[in-house]
């Protein structure tokens, strides 16, 4: 009986061990199952961390060019509002023949003075100075020609001249020796066809020597009263910078535009786009910041855009200085310009 009351006690020892060692174990386990938790809490935190780094480094919006609603340089103290120039890719033909005609309006405004700016007296010495014009300033035919014009005043004095006192009085125009050969065959052409008396007729200019369309209608238009646009280096620039036409051909060019315009608007249409592109919107640096026409221009920002730097661009009598005629029109003495130096002086 003792021994099996040992026994008994025994066993009862063995199963409390047991269980004992049991409950420790399963006290473990949820311990062992807790680390994956931890390991996905550290990926969340990690693709958290990725996804902000990924936004931090997105790029920033492209920065719009904006463009005053008006002419920053007839504006003084005060800053102008601002307004999107769109690109006019998809721009209709109606809506490109308004802007276009707006241009002109609002350049004539800020250049109600616009004139051809070569000195001339006569349809001869205004048809000479062009041709000599070409690949020079205006500035220094209007400089040479009092010379020539006070030795040779009419086409048959011209047309009989020594070409070596002619090239001599021409040297400052550069290439003096090909100049000399024009002027003095179409001279010689005036005399001969047309009984010493300049054309009016565009069919018969372009048969001068040295003249051409671009002559031709500046003759045509400011010495004739008769219409014609000029395609000079200046408006072929301006007119595709404005996107009247992506043409580059002169002819082509001219057709363009002349399509946008009445007839009776396009000789002073040529003063204005012409001094517009000598004074403001210039070849390399045009100055954007001083521009009267920037909201509706699509090449707005190709330039300086600060309006104190952009001022600092201006050319001519728009920046203090003189413009291309010795003798200007009193208009344009009236509104402040000034008459340019002779030769040499200065």
């Amino acid at each position: 009986m003792k021994k099996t009351a040992a026994a008994k006690k025994a066993a009862s020892a063995k199963r409390g061990a047991s269980a004992e060692k049991t409950a420790s174990a399963e006290k473990a386990a949820p311990a062992k199952k807790a680390a994956p938790a931890k390991k996905a809490t550290s990926a969340t935190s990690a693709a958290s961390a990725k996804k902000a780094a990924s936004v931090k480094k997105a790029p920033a919006a492209k920065k719009v060019v904006v463009a005053p609603k008006k002419a920053t340089a007839r504006v003084k103290g005060t800053a102008p509002a601002k307004a999107v120039v769109h690109p006019p890719g998809d721009e209709s033909r109606t809506a490109l023949v308004r802007r276009a005609r707006r241009i002109n309006r609002e350049l004539a405004e800020v250049f109600p003075y616009a004139h051809p700016e070569l000195d001339f007296e006569n349809p001869f010495q205004l048809v000479v100075a062009t041709v000599l014009s070409a690949q020079t300033t205006d500035l220094r035919v209007n400089q040479t020609t009092p010379a020539l014009f006070a030795k040779y005043p009419a086409p048959e004095d011209l047309a009989a001249a020594n070409p070596e006192e002619v090239e001599e009085i021409l040297r400052p125009c550069g290439f003096f020796r090909a100049k000399t050969k024009s002027v003095i065959g179409l001279s010689k052409a005036l005399v001969e066809d047309f009984n010493g008396e300049v054309p009016g007729r565009l069919e018969d200019l372009v048969k001068l020597p040295g003249v051409g369309r671009k002559t031709a209608f500046v003759v045509l238009g400011n010495a004739f009263g008769r219409p014609g646009i000029t395609v000079d280096t200046h408006f072929q620039r301006l007119v595709r910078r404005w996107r009247w036409t992506g043409e580059t051909d002169p002819d082509k060019i001219e057709a363009a535009v002349g399509a946008l315009f009445p007839k009776s608007d396009w000789t002073d249409l040529s003063h204005h786009v012409i001094w517009h592109g000598r004074r403001i919107c210039h070849a390399r640096k045009p100055a954007c910041g001083a521009c009267p026409i920037a909201p509706l221009c699509p090449a707005y920002g190709e330039g300086e855009t600060d309006p104190e730097k952009a001022k600092k661009l201006l050319k001519y009598e728009k920046g203090g200085f003189p413009g291309q005629r010795l003798k200007p029109p009193q208009a344009y003495l009236d509104a402040g310009g000034k008459p340019a130096p002779p030769l040499g002086a200065g």
